[in-house]
């Protein structure tokens, strides 16, 4: 259904996700829109600007490529949501969760109702995703800090391509919103933007 190598000869359109289980998934107001932003001016993308919000058990997620959730709290998935969301990622989708903080065993559960034959895989350092366009040695930026631990990316793959990346402990989405959210330095910040794209020109790559 999606075609990967699209990313800048059409505009696209990407979405902010809408789960049940009391988490706040609206979290991050202005992240998506200045990573589009940025994606637009950097890498000379055409994503639409405005971002949508989908339903996990909407019909409309099949209208958009990349589907990115975040929040807080608990994520719960209905049998026919998680249905509805694997048929979605089977037909190309690509589903990003970032961690806002202490969703981890949440994504881990619900995304087993999706793909209960699947499981996660952390990527080395080494995966395409952390070379192009920006060059990440490290893995994973370092946004904010919480518990002291590392920042890991965990991906699904079905039949060799990601359907679902999961950042953990590293709080991108912070990092994209705007800077007087979280008074992160311009450093920081453009590391988590530049991590993004790297995201998106994966996605749309591969």
């Amino acid at each position: 259904m999606f075609v990967p190598g699209l990313l800048c000869s059409q505009p696209i359109s990407i979405a902010l996700l809408k789960y049940r289980g009391g988490g706040d998934w609206y979290a991050n107001p202005t992240s998506l829109p200045n990573l589009v932003k940025f994606c637009n001016q950097e890498l000379h993308t055409e994503l639409n600007t405005n971002i949508a919000t989908v339903d996990v058990g909407s019909p409309d997620i099949f209208n958009y490529p990349f589907v990115h959730a975040t929040g807080h709290g608990n994520i719960t998935f209905s049998d026919a949501e998680a249905a509805n969301l694997r048929k979605y990622l089977l037909a190309g989708g690509f589903l990003h969760i970032d961690d806002n903080y202490g969703i981890k065993d949440f994504v881990m559960r619900e995304m087993k109702k999706v793909f209960p034959d699947l499981d996660w895989t952390e990527l080395p350092y080494s995966h395409p995703i952390f070379e192009k366009p920006y060059s990440f040695p490290d893995g994973l930026p370092k946004i904010h800090e919480h518990d002291m631990k590392a920042p890991q990316a965990f991906a699904l793959f079905y039949e060799g391509r990601m359907v679902c990346l999961f950042t953990y402990e590293c709080d991108l989405g912070d990092g994209w919103e705007d800077q007087r959210v979280h008074k992160d330095s311009d450093e920081v910040r453009l590391k988590a933007l530049k991590m993004g794209a790297n995201i998106i020109e994966y996605v749309f790559s591969y």
